[in-house]
């Protein structure tokens, strides 16, 4: 979980982000005296929630707010005030709470339980997925995957290309080996590269992310933090890391983005 917080005054953003650490110790919190700053962090990073003081120089709390929503609609917004003047203005931008200062441990786990957009635990992600560029992929941990193979990580590409939709044997082939005849010794080849690729996925402890069927293959969605999926799912963080590149060693990938 990411979470944002901005105040322009030192004694409240140290006050507001201890709060925020002790009801939620494993989240990464990032704190912000400029709300230029947590703007221009938010366009490059997917984010959960965002505390947003009301009362800031420059651009206040209300404005920021709205900005974040054009960025990602989908952000928890929880404004943090001394005053409550601004209570209408906060319900008309459909943030998921208002906090009066001064802000407690037990004020932000009440605001984060009643969250507007609940968010999903990513506590079982076994992979993190880069299509954006080249294809690779990571242990949660940021550690690369070693595939034996180059084949088998493109079948793994493939799949995770395919956005959890069952795959035959014979439709893999014909995307990695597209002139190819499909006969026994390239059946007998595809199996294994199939193979050498579950061994790697074995290896990082990550074979749960393939779900293997007879004679078809398809990835649990659930079990990757995939940029390309948050992409679909219109995440500010993922749309501008997008820069036109999209698995970009595989040339199959180039023709077959925008069948998905």
């Amino acid at each position: 979980m990411k979470i944002l917080a901005a105040d322009d005054e030192t004694l409240a953003r140290e006050m507001l982000t201890d709060a925020i650490r002790e009801a939620v110790p494993d989240a990464d919190i990032f704190d912000f005296a400029k709300p230029s700053e947590l703007l221009a962090f938010a366009g490059e990073n997917t984010c959960d929630i965002a505390f947003l003081d009301i009362h800031m120089r420059g651009m206040n709390g209300v404005e920021l707010a709205k900005k974040l929503k054009d960025l990602n609609p989908k952000l928890n917004i929880i404004f943090v005030t001394g005053f409550d003047q601004y209570t209408g203005e906060a319900m008309a931008l459909h943030t998921s709470g208002y906090i009066m200062k001064p802000v407690t441990k037990e004020k932000v786990e009440l605001e984060l339980s009643e969250l507007r957009h609940p968010i999903t635990p990513k506590s079982d992600v076994l992979l993190r997925v880069q299509c954006f560029g080249n294809f690779d992929v990571f242990t949660p941990d940021g550690q690369p995957v070693h595939f034996e193979r180059s084949r088998s990580k493109e079948v793994f590409a493939y799949l995770v290309h395919r956005h959890g939709s069952s795959c035959s044997i014979k439709e893999i082939a014909a995307a990695l080996f597209e002139d190819e005849p499909y006969d026994l010794k390239q059946q007998a080849y595809i199996q294994k590269i199939i193979s050498a690729m579950m061994k790697s996925l074995k290896k990082c402890g990550a074979a749960a992310a393939v779900f293997k069927k007879y004679n078809s293959l398809s990835v649990d969605v659930s079990k990757l933090d995939c940029d390309y999926y948050r992409f679909a799912e219109l995440d500010a963080g993922a749309v501008n890391a997008y820069s036109s590149e999209y698995m970009s060693q595989y040339y199959w990938a180039d023709f077959m983005l925008d069948d998905y």
